[in-house]
């Protein structure tokens, strides 16, 4: 029987002799498991718009220091090609909590020293929104972040960012992906490559530090909107917990700086700690990642809990109810009522320009629509994914002229300002909790002002659900499912009342009561979605960054209850589906 490419590309491991030999004896101890050898080495970590995302370990198909060696010499091959003056710009670097996060951040910093292309390195570990913000301030041409963002523990990743701040676009991703290809020999690179303190005496090197700090609070600090109101209720008690990540210093500086003088921190969620030993996966959009920090709430009398991801890009928010329980918001519900604040408190103070805009995503609540209705500023939906919705900011704001206002995704995203181009759960904890001090000082909670939000815009159902599969085996069935349902896209939805389809890896629109096709103007993405009656939508896509299909639900009307006896139907119908098809 012939052998696998895992197999072979196994077999190339631990013959070669410039492997190290923790990573030998990792491979050898996996000998006789053909199933584990299969899922480590059937590909190669694929290189994408969100960089490299993996489980640590050893295999072509972990995160681990031949991965990271392949990523940073195809990266740093990019901005060679961009000639001397994108190396004399040269890259930033950062990096979270996460277990061997430093180390392969001084690594990458080492290969692109050595190309003689310049680095700013963060002096301790900092969070995305200020890799971003660093990119533009520096006028670096790329960055890099090693995190795997919200992920479980065993995860690490590579996050490459170009000189708008923002992610790689496609078009970017793919020609760092093809220079990947052409670095053969990752272990021999890794075996010449230069120590850290070398580099780091190297005139092309510098730290950021204490100066990225101070400039990153000044422009937070220019996007609040009502100080007088903070001061006012500056004793209303916090909760913070930063998961063990990077959020902790910034968070709680700029929550000071603004005037707020009694945030606790969640004391086991505090310190750095890439192992996470309070929550399995630590992601703000879980209720039991919050569970900590609700029950220092309920004994500190705080009506606010405020949580981030461990490179604070996500947020997550819990709010005190009348009855004393704690009530978590969706990522659509933090997002319209910031959106709501922000151009309702502009609007009031007539310093909403005439074009100004907002963007939100395919996937994201549809009460987006009313709300910029009703502010009259523009409105514009991208694809998932943080890289799209600052392509949309630079399309319409720095190429157009018009003013953003504020950006978010239903994954817990949000932004403000232009500074960033990529989603801050850092500011995001600065205006919920401004907002929320603006409630108070009107007698009325968060959940008040959404209630209202809901009242005046219309009542919303919605839910995502998440289907993980592991492994090769899982990412097959996912991709499965995908070229079903692109197949035959309509089998056993008919109760669906289905409107239109949008295929974006087609990118046409396809309506169903005449039957016209028209194209899209969308980059290329393995997304369908089902425009339903009214506001209703239904979508579908695989996970970007976890082995997971994601189906979304979106039911609007005046009745809650209705919308949601909607929303439950359509979950039945296209669940049942979805999961024969997972197992088939």
């Amino acid at each position: 029987m012939p052998k696998t490419r895992a197999q072979i590309a196994y077999e190339s491991w631990i013959s070669n002799p410039k492997i190290d030999a923790a990573t030998l004896s990792e491979l050898v101890s996996i000998a006789d498991d053909s199933e584990e050898i299969e899922d480590r080495f059937y590909q190669g970590l694929q290189f994408g718009t969100a960089g490299l995302r993996g489980i640590l370990g050893a295999g072509t198909n972990r995160m681990n220091a031949y991965t990271l060696i392949r990523a940073a010499e195809g990266f740093a091959l990019h901005i060679q090609g961009g000639g001397d003056e994108a190396c004399r710009r040269g890259i930033a670097i950062s990096y979270d909590s996460r277990n061997r996060s430093r180390e392969f951040a001084e690594l990458a910093a080492s290969v692109f020293i050595a190309k003689g292309i310049a680095v700013r390195f963060s002096d301790e570990l900092r969070p995305v929104p200020m890799l971003s913000f660093a990119l533009r301030q520096f006028n670096c041409v790329g960055g890099i972040m090693l995190t795997a963002s919200h992920n479980p523990k065993q995860y690490n990743g590579f996050k490459a960012y170009g000189a708008d701040g923002a992610q790689l676009g496609p078009d970017e991703a793919d020609q760092v992906a093809a220079r990947m290809e052409t670095v053969k020999d990752a272990a021999g690179i890794l075996e010449k490559t230069m120590p850290f303190g070398e580099a780091s005496r190297s005139p092309l090197f510098r730290f950021m530090g204490a100066d990225l700090d101070a400039l990153y609070d000044a422009s937070l600090l220019d996007l609040t909107l009502n100080g007088d109101r903070v001061r006012q209720n500056h004793g209303m008690p916090i909760v913070y917990s930063p998961f063990n990540g990077t959020g902790n210093k910034p968070v709680r500086r700029i929550l000071e700086k603004h005037g707020f003088t009694n945030v606790q921190v969640v004391a086991e969620q505090e310190l750095p700690d890439g192992n996470f030993p309070t929550t399995p996966t630590p992601n703000p959009e879980l209720p039991e990642t919050l569970e900590l920090a609700i029950a220092q709430a309920r004994l500190a009398g705080a009506d606010l809990v405020l949580a981030t991801d461990p490179d604070a890009d996500r947020t997550g928010v819990a709010v005190r109810a009348g009855d004393d329980s704690f009530v978590l918001l969706s990522g659509n519900e933090i997002g319209l009522l910031l959106m709501d604040y922000i151009l309702g408190t502009k609007a009031a103070r007539g310093e909403l320009p005439a074009d100004s805009f907002c963007v939100s995503t395919v996937v994201s609540s549809r009460l987006t629509r009313p709300i910029t209705d009703h502010y009259g500023t523009g409105l514009y939906l991208s694809l998932t994914g943080f890289k799209h919705i600052a392509a949309e900011i630079h399309k319409h704001g720095d190429l157009a002229g018009g003013v953003f206002q504020f950006g978010y995704e239903e994954s817990f995203g949000y932004l403000l300002g232009t500074r960033v181009r990529d989603k801050d759960a850092v500011v995001t904890c600065l205006m919920v909790a401004e907002m929320a001090a603006v409630s108070a000082a009107s007698g009325e909670t968060l959940l008040d002002r959404l209630a209202a939000l809901y009242e005046k815009y219309g009542q919303a159902a919605e839910n995502t659900i998440s289907i993980i599969r592991e492994g090769k085996v899982g990412l097959e069935r996912i991709a499965g499912v995908m070229r079903a349902l692109r197949e035959n896209p309509f089998e056993e939805f008919e109760p669906l009342g289905v409107v239109s389809l949008s295929d974006f890896q087609r990118g046409i629109i396809r309506q169903l009561d005449t039957g016209r096709e028209e194209a899209l103007d969308y980059p290329e993405s393995n997304v369908l979605l089902y425009q339903l009656r009214g506001l209703d939508f239904l979508c579908v896509r695989p996970s970007g960054t976890e082995p997971k299909i994601k189906i979304y639900f979106g039911c609007y009307g005046h009745d809650l209850q209705e919308c949601r006896k909607r929303q439950q139907g359509y979950e039945s119908v296209v669940l049942a589906r979805v999961n024969r098809l997972l197992e088939a």
